[in-house]
């Protein structure tokens, strides 16, 4: 048996635990981080109270092998009922597990502000106003987006939040695995990272993004804590 309750899996070095890692410091949580990419085997998932799988470049329709063990692992965590929580590709790998389908966005999510300068917000639906993971959160949540994919969802998985642009981004397969397209996770040093390294973040003024991240650090860092924490209680850790 491991020595820690939690799984957090990752597609990419640069995208990290984050405001997740942070939060399980504090509370003095210990954690298991196997990169996908560079495991030639995944961890037992039934081996942990809970999964966590974080965002990346790749898609989930890619057919390499590190994907395919992706998928496979999902399809058992989702048949042992294991508490999961996918973010950004982890949410679409999520969705593609359970029957649905991952396809190109008709627009590219980036940044902070929709084309039209509105910020991007997720919108819980009546679901997700009564889903325990969305305990205590504010309907109207303000979030950070870069993806240029979404997903489209199986009979089997419940919509809990909405956005204009790419509809489906708050979801549950099941009572206990979720995910989420909205990076919910992210720091200010994994913003200015990023800035560098993505190339439709790199075609935004890093300026701006990183002032839109100090001036929204408060409610953002409060949105994730809650989250993490109503996730850890389903968990039961």
């Amino acid at each position: 048996m491991p020595l820690n309750p939690l799984l957090i899996l990752q597609h990419v070095a640069h995208e990290g635990p984050g405001l997740f890692g942070e939060f399980l410091k504090v509370k003095n949580i210990g954690v298991d981080i196997v990169n996908i990419y560079d495991a030639h085997c995944l961890p037992n998932p039934s081996d942990y109270k809970a999964v966590i799988t974080l965002g990346g470049p790749q898609s989930a329709n890619d057919r390499d092998a590190a994907m395919q063990r992706e998928l496979r692992n999902l399809e058992g965590i989702l048949r042992d009922e294991i508490p999961y929580l996918g973010v950004c590709l982890g949410m679409q790998t999520l969705v593609q597990a359970a029957g649905g389908q991952v396809v190109p966005c008709r627009t590219k999510e980036t940044g902070w502000h929709r084309a039209n300068g509105s910020p991007y917000h997720v919108e819980l639906t009546v679901a997700g106003i009564q889903d325990p993971l969305l305990t205590g959160l504010h309907p109207r949540i303000g979030v950070f987006q870069l993806h240029g994919e979404t997903v489209e969802l199986s009979t089997t998985t419940t919509l809990l939040g909405t956005a204009p642009d790419c509809t489906n981004q708050l979801v549950r397969v099941g009572s206990k695995a979720y995910g989420i397209q909205s990076h919910v996770e992210l720091t200010r040093s994994m913003l200015e990272a990023w800035a560098t390294i993505d190339p439709d973040l790199a075609q935004l003024d890093r300026t701006e993004l990183t002032n839109t991240y100090a001036l929204n650090a408060t409610s953002y860092q409060a949105t994730a804590s809650s989250l993490f924490e109503n996730f850890l209680a389903i968990a039961g850790i």
